[in-house]
């Protein structure tokens, strides 16, 4: 069935631009069904009542259930990549289940910031990825911000070689959970300290050495293989 995204769920909707072209693209008539999601986790059903030059409108169904988000929030804390690493990045975590992307400026990252331009194609990269993995939630994609500003809220991990600790032996869905990825240069042994004094703890991705781009999807990828 299609999805489509709207500002807000409520008895008749008029369909964003964005969208719209999708619709007008599929030649839906009157009476069609869809599915709609505000971005925020809520989900229903919908009635296409209109479809013309004009634009659409849609009438609310039934709300639907959201089984597609983790237990807790999670958030993604990943230093700044060269190129599209990012792009890739935001992509690959938004079909994992995070709920915000909070971009770092760290020590040895590859670039120190980045423009207003990109930071809105990460989100609407969030945003397709979001609909194209039927999840209700657009995960937020946070303008950059130096490490060391970063602050704990539930528990923390931070991808660190040499660390003996696995993600799995140690998380809990009690509490919002904050993972940590470092650029291709890695932390500085600096930050690392800052962050474990905080409440992050070191943790493992095994015995090879992974690119700044894949250690993120890696950490991830444990807790999609763990079923949430």
């Amino acid at each position: 069935m299609h999805r489509l995204k709207v500002p807000a769920l409520s008895a008749e909707m008029s369909v964003p631009p964005a969208e719209l072209h999708h619709l007008r693209v599929l030649r839906l008539r009157p009476g069609a069904e869809v599915r709609v999601f505000d971005g925020q986790g809520a989900e229903a059903s919908a009635t296409l009542l209109r479809l013309d030059e004009g634009g659409a409108l849609l009438a609310l169904g039934e709300r639907l259930e959201n089984t597609r988000e983790t237990p807790q929030p999670v958030t993604l804390a990943v230093a700044l990549l060269k190129g599209d690493k990012l792009s890739d990045v935001v992509r690959a975590a938004t079909e994992l289940g995070v709920a915000r992307v909070q971009l770092l400026q760290t020590r040895y990252a590859d670039v120190p910031d980045i423009g207003e331009q990109k930071l809105v194609r990460l989100r609407r990269i969030a945003a397709e990825a979001s609909k194209q993995s039927r999840r209700a939630l657009v995960p937020e994609v946070l303008a950059p911000m130096p490490l060391a500003r970063l602050t704990l809220e539930g528990q923390g991990f931070l991808a660190h070689p040499g660390s003996g600790l696995r993600l799995l032996d140690k998380l809990h869905w009690s509490a919002p959970v904050t993972l940590i990825s470092g650029p291709e240069g890695g932390f500085s042994d600096a930050e690392v300290e800052a962050l474990t004094q905080v409440g992050f703890q070191a943790i493992t991705l095994g015995p090879r050495i992974l690119r700044a781009e894949t250690a993120p999807l890696a950490l991830l990828g444990a807790l999609a293989a763990s079923g949430v």
